[in-house]
């Protein structure tokens, strides 16, 4: 019986000093997330495992260009993986099937280089948007399939939840971003 007792003791430990570790990890530095749709194609399929860097964005504003994971503004249920395109401050123009951004570097607007898209694809819609402190504009990269601030507006900054770090599955496609 003791033999019993010192097994399920040691398992106890193990399992207590293994949650102290992975529960603050899990909750506050990353996280993992699953790709579901094809809003991001063909940078980012359907299916594909992604950890998510949850602790960058407490030191350091997030960028332009950045794939970020957040809670969709119009459901905090949903989560949702987009590109920011836009960043506070700036106002953005969605128009003649490019992106075009207006910031204090630019005032006159310059068209957004998208060397992340593959070549040809477009951007559709008619937006002129002016974006304030801790607002954002996101676009999926699969711009035809993509709902996002074109469809449903600004992302305020406290529903990002971090930048995708790292693409674990499938293998032959892992990265670290």
């Amino acid at each position: 019986m003791k033999k019993l007792f010192v097994f399920v003791w040691e398992i106890v430990k193990i399992v207590s000093i293994s949650l102290a570790i992975i529960i603050p990890i899990r909750y506050y530095l990353v996280q993992p997330f699953f790709v579901r749709g094809a809003s991001m194609e063909p940078n980012f399929a359907d299916g594909q495992y992604l950890v998510i860097d949850e602790i960058s964005y407490r030191f350091n504003s997030p960028e332009r260009g950045d794939v970020i994971i957040f809670k969709y503004p119009l459901d905090a249920s949903q989560y949702y993986i987009k590109r920011i395109v836009g960043l506070p401050g700036e106002k953005i123009e969605v128009k003649n099937n490019s992106v075009f951004i207006f910031n204090s570097e630019c005032p006159e607007g310059k068209k957004l280089d998208e060397s992340y898209l593959p070549q040809g694809r477009i951007t559709r819609g008619n937006i002129s948007i002016q974006l304030c402190q801790g607002e954002y504009f996101v676009l999926g990269d699969n711009r035809s399939a993509s709902s996002d601030s074109r469809q449903w507006g600004l992302l305020p900054e406290e529903n990002i939840i971090g930048r995708v770090w790292i693409r674990a599955w499938p293998f032959d496609s892992a990265k670290i971003f």
